[in-house]
């Protein structure tokens, strides 16, 4: 078949046209801008020791006797808090308008993705001990607090409740938003996590995402147990820490039906909990509900005179 010279021409016109159109729609309908919070950013130090990184802030207003340890999602840092575009900022906003004293924010990192374990059969597992070892450390640059207030979203958040849950006497309240809770194991057959996913409306490639993750903290089912907060509430009694648990309906990881089971089983222990369905996707959050909750309100001594 014989096309000629000119006919190539043409066509290799319309293909470079059409290329140029794609690419200037694309940039025509691309947001130019990125809406950002008013707020007055806290105060940081960074510090380092082994494989944690942590970021101490502190508002310019002053701080209450807490502290705050904050857990980011996957592929964030502890820099995040002070994030103008990110929902730290929305709490920041949410107290400053209050006008209440916050806690000082201990934000912690051991890089883009990891899970807090105990040592077990895994080489990259630990880092639960290592967190508790340090509790000292970071401390000795804050001074003990009054109370110690774990939040987290995601596989920060995840990762509260496997700490929350685990050392329940450290600490006074836990806040996941959006957390990595199933009902199901890595380690369950593949008909269980297929079936999961279709109830869930998990994305296929988030569900294979998290899989791997998860794999490489912990090598079986028993492993999987000691950090699955499903498993963990089951040994939860009234003097567990207060709990404020959080998922939007269509959340593409799939956790809103895990998150909603441990909130029931929550409550059937006994342990005080806050449940915010929300109506959007992963880490939908409510500000203020939120805001508040980390917020521990000191008791008024009130003295009376004869």
């Amino acid at each position: 078949m014989y096309i000629s010279v000119r006919k190539i021409k043409i066509l290799s016109f319309l293909l470079i046209a059409l290329v140029g159109i794609y690419f200037f729609w694309g940039k025509l309908t691309h947001p130019i801008g990125v809406q950002k919070v008013s707020f007055t950013p806290s105060q940081s130090e960074n510090f380092t020791k082994g494989n944690l990184n942590f970021s101490i802030y502190r508002a310019s207003t002053g701080v209450s006797q807490d502290v705050i340890y904050y857990f980011h999602g996957r592929n964030l840092d502890n820099t995040i808090w002070n994030d103008d575009t990110y929902y730290t900022s929305l709490i920041q906003s949410h107290w400053q308008k209050s006008k209440v004293k916050p806690p000082t924010v201990v934000s912690i990192s051991y890089g883009p993705e990891w899970l807090l374990t105990s040592k077990n059969s895994r080489e990259s597992s630990g880092l639960m001990d290592d967190f508790i070892s340090n509790l000292p450390f970071i401390e000795s640059k804050i001074g003990k607090p009054q109370n110690r207030i774990l939040v987290g979203e995601s596989m920060g958040g995840l990762n509260v409740l496997i700490l929350g849950l685990n050392h329940p006497a450290l600490f006074s309240r836990v806040a996941a938003l959006c957390p990595g809770v199933y009902l199901d194991s890595p380690f369950s057959d593949l008909d269980k996590i297929q079936a999961a996913m279709q109830r869930t409306g998990a994305d296929p490639k988030v569900a294979l995402g998290i899989y791997l993750m998860a794999k490489k903290y912990v090598s079986n089912e028993e492993e999987w147990n000691e950090i699955s907060p499903i498993e963990l509430i089951k040994k939860a009694n009234t003097d567990y820490p207060e709990l404020y648990l959080s998922c939007g309906l269509y959340d593409k990881f799939g956790n809103y039906e895990g998150t909603e089971a441990l909130a029931a089983l929550a409550n059937s222990k006994g342990v005080k909990t806050q449940w915010h369905p929300l109506y959007g996707g992963h880490c939908s959050i409510d500000i203020s509900s939120l805001a508040d909750f980390l917020i521990i309100e000191e008791e008024l001594e009130l003295s009376y005179d004869d």
